[in-house]
C-alpha cells in the first residue's frame, strides 16, 4: 500500500465508526425504512460520500449495522457460557444472556427480527446477516447440547432456539422479561426431559 492510501484509510476509519454508531442508534430506535442516509450522516458529523465510499449506500451500512451487532452479541454470549461451569447449565445460561442483552430500558426487540421484518427481500445483505445471525446462535447451543452429552443436539438447539426466540418476540411486545423467564422454565422441562 502506498504512503497516500494508508492516510486516506486511516483517515477514513473514524468517519466509518462514527456513521455506524449513528445508525445503530438510530435504525434499533426508529426503524431501519424510517432513517435516511442524511439523518445518519447528518448525526454523525459526516458527509454523505463518506458513507456512500464506505459502504456503497444505505444497504451496506444497514448490513455492517448487523454485522457489528452480531459480533457483539456473540461475544457476549461466549463470555456468559464460559463463565458456567456445569454443562447443562451452559445452555440455560442462553437464556439468562436474553434477558440480561434484551430487555433494557430502551429495548425495541431483536434488531435482527426487526430488520428481517422491515426487509422484504430474502437476499438483502442484512437479511443475510440476520440469517447468520440465527443460525450463529443455534449453532452455539448445538455445541454446547453435544458438550451436555444430548443424543440430537441439533434437535435439541432448534427447539431451544425457538424457545428463545418467541420469548423474545413477546417480551417486546408486553415490555416485559416475564417471557424470557417462561421460555427458561419450559427449557428447563425440554433440557430434563431429553437427559433422561
Amino acid at each position: 500500500m502506498a504512503d497516500g492510501e494508508e492516510v486516506r484509510s486511516t483517515r477514513r476509519r473514524p468517519g466509518a465508526e462514527r456513521l455506524l454508531g449513528a445508525a445503530s442508534d438510530l435504525f434499533y430506535r426508529e426503524g431501519i425504512r424510517a432513517v435516511g442516509v442524511d439523518t445518519v450522516s447528518e448525526r454523525a458529523g459526516v458527509s454523505k460520500r463518506t458513507l456512500y465510499n464506505r459502504f456503497g449506500g444505505k444497504d451496506g451500512l444497514v448490513a455492517e449495522y448487523l454485522r457489528r451487532r452480531d459480533e457483539r452479541w456473540k461475544a457476549y454470549l461466549q463470555g456468559v457460557t464460559e463463565a458456567v461451569d456445569e454443562p447443562r447449565e451452559k445452555l440455560l445460561a442462553v437464556f439468562e444472556a436474553y434477558e440480561e442483552w434484551l430487555v433494557g430500558q430502551d429495548f425495541r426487540g431483536c434488531a435482527f427480527a426487526n430488520a428481517v421484518a422491515e426487509i422484504p427481500d430474502p437476499d438483502h445483505p442484512a437479511r443475510v446477516v440476520a440469517r447468520g445471525h440465527k443460525e450463529g446462535i443455534e449453532e452455539h447451543l448445538a455445541v454446547l447440547a453435544n458438550e451436555a452429552g444430548f443424543e440430537e443436539p441439533r434437535i435439541l438447539a432448534e427447539r431451544l432456539l425457538l424457545l428463545l426466540e418467541g420469548a423474545a418476540a413477546t417480551a417486546a411486545m408486553r415490555r416485559s422479561r416475564e417471557p424470557l423467564g417462561v421460555a427458561r422454565s419450559l427449557a428447563l422441562e425440554l433440557i430434563d426431559a431429553r437427559w433422561r
